[in-house]
């Protein structure tokens, strides 16, 4: 595997993006993923990667969740 293109690990400041990543990223790896915020700019992890109190929590997205279907 090369590197990583330039700008990979940024951190996005549009909340609704951060969010559709987060849950596309839970229904992908099908584990829980935390939407955090820090300094500013929001960011998605595997909820297992972060510790608590880390970051400030905004959302967590479970793919094993039951939700109503629209």
């Amino acid at each position: 595997m090369g590197p990583l293109p330039d700008g990979a690990f940024m951190m996005s400041h549009d909340l609704t993006l951060a969010q559709n990543h987060a849950f596309q990223l839970a229904q992908t790896l099908m584990v829980p993923v935390t939407v955090f915020q820090s300094n500013g700019a929001f960011g998605v992890l595997p909820s297992a990667e972060l510790a608590d109190g880390e970051v400030e929590t905004i959302a967590e997205f479970d793919p094993f969740e039951s939700r109503p279907a629209r």
